[in-house]
């Protein structure tokens, strides 16, 4: 559930404006809406919006394996792709890329049917030392914070060693492919997602 105010200041604009959008949502029965309360998706508008999601991370998969889009850069042009209303593209660049699973940020797809299957990942800042990660996702998808973790050589799929948790600020020294451990801020480990890659 969500209230006028906060989406208004999510897209930066006026309550007014966002009421008179969520009236127009109401009556194509995508939301259930009523004045003065919080707002949240209908059975329809849900769907809706999972194929939506799914057509846009379809979309960074085939700009980031097929024309080399780094992955700081998919989310824009995407966000431009993903309403070409065509069904049948959609379906044929899912099964062209190999029905991939997961999107240039470790986001998972939803299926033809909008089902996604659940996660079982958790933040670097919550795993444990000396255990054998790989990371899967990132939570912060803007470019700088992608831009910044290229720095680190952090990209999904590396494996990951904690040696250390600092407990002064809360950093950790990790090992980024069996490299020397550097020292990964606490806001860098909190938006990576990562699995232990022993545990069955």
């Amino acid at each position: 559930d969500v209230s006028v105010n906060d989406i208004a200041e999510r897209m930066s604009t006026r309550p007014a404006t966002v009421t008179d959008m969520l009236r127009k949502l109401s009556e194509k029965k995508l939301i259930n809406y009523e004045k003065y309360r919080k707002t949240q998706l209908s059975k329809t508008g849900n769907a809706s919006a999972l194929q939506i999601v799914r057509k846009h991370r379809l979309w960074e998969v085939f700009l980031h394996e097929k024309l080399k889009f780094s992955w700081d850069e998919v989310h824009e042009v995407a966000e431009e792709l993903e309403h070409i209303r065509s069904a049948k593209l959609i379906e044929r660049m899912d099964e062209f890329l190999g029905f991939p699973r997961f999107d240039p940020h470790g986001d998972p797809i939803p299926n033809a049917a909008g089902e996604i299957k659940p996660a079982s990942n958790t933040t670097l800042s919550e795993s444990e030392t000396g255990k054998k990660l790989k990371l899967v996702a990132v939570k912060d998808t803007s470019t700088a914070f992608l831009q910044h973790l290229e720095r680190f050589g952090l990209h999904i799929g590396v494996s990951l060693v904690v040696s250390e948790f600092l407990p002064f600020d809360h950093s950790v020294m990790v090992s980024i492919n069996k490299a020397d451990a550097v020292m990964l801020s606490e806001k860098i480990a909190g938006n990576l997602l990562v699995i232990d890659v022993d545990k069955k």
